[in-house]
């Protein structure tokens, strides 16, 4: 019974976020898609324009890169992910946070996926659908390469959210500016995560060392197997090992900071 209360709050946590954004602005809902459907229009073209259609570029073919491409735009905030706890920390509320009936980590995991259901419904989802207006092939490479994916996109949540308390974290043992901490990430995501340029092509082998990072494990792990660009087996392996190393490190440096959390609201 105390398991299902429990469920039954993030539940509601998630209902509550998830309808909270349809009172915004329509015209905004509108813009937001827009805007998305534009960069996939142009990071589209480019790619036709870069690589010729009879000719694979280290392993990967025009149209898997992009599939790639528009799969990482259907599903951008599960692989880049954003919960509100540097936020919560920086306005220094996050002791109500803290006294909530629910675990600190649940809550914030509960408000992300509630931010999920709207923009995949509004704008994900639109995209799949004019996949085929675009010259676009959006299903997967095999009906195993979709199975894995399902695997490897949830192993990659698992790596961000870690990721998300680790630079949180850090940003409270340092007593950073969440901006600073803000642009370092954003800026070490653009290259690392592998969403917007994949992996494979990097120059000088260089995205072969990046793949080895847990940044990989978020963006470009599954994307390259839904493309068939990647070995699952080896990428699955590799998201669920730092998934296991990152989440110790992370809950040791959440305990750790918890008497430095007067300075932010604690």
């Amino acid at each position: 019974m105390n398991h299902r209360n429990t469920l039954n709050k993030y539940w509601q946590t998630i209902v509550i976020v998830s309808t909270g954004s349809l009172h915004d602005s329509h015209w905004g809902l509108v813009a937001g898609f827009a805007l998305r459907l534009l960069r996939v229009v142009i990071l589209i073209s480019l790619w036709r324009m870069v690589i010729s259609g009879s000719e694979a570029v280290s392993g990967m073919s025009l149209e898997a890169v992009m599939t790639y491409t528009l799969i990482a735009e259907i599903f951008a905030n599960q692989m880049s992910i954003r919960t509100a706890l540097s936020d919560t920390l920086w306005q220094g509320i996050i002791a109500n946070r803290l006294l909530r009936p629910i675990g600190i980590y649940g809550q914030f995991l509960a408000e992300m996926i509630g931010d999920w259901i709207p923009a995949l419904v509004l704008h994900s989802l639109p995209l799949f659908l004019i996949a085929p207006l675009l010259g676009v092939e959006v299903g997967p490479a095999n009906w195993m390469a979709g199975l894995w994916f399902g695997l490897s996109i949830t192993l990659g949540i698992a790596v961000g959210d870690a990721l998300d308390v680790l630079f949180t974290g850090c940003m409270v043992f340092l007593e950073q500016s969440v901006h600073a901490l803000t642009q370092i990430r954003d800026a070490v995501s653009v290259l690392l995560l592998g969403a917007v340029i994949p992996l494979a092509l990097f120059p000088w082998h260089i995205g072969d060392v990046i793949t080895w990072l847990p940044f990989a494990s978020l963006a470009s792990a599954p994307l390259r197997i839904y493309t068939g660009t990647g070995d699952p087996h080896f990428l699955i392996a590799l998201q669920a090992g730092w998934a296991v190393v990152l989440w110790p490190l992370a809950h040791a440096l959440w305990c750790h900071n918890r008497e430095r959390l007067v300075s932010h609201g604690g």
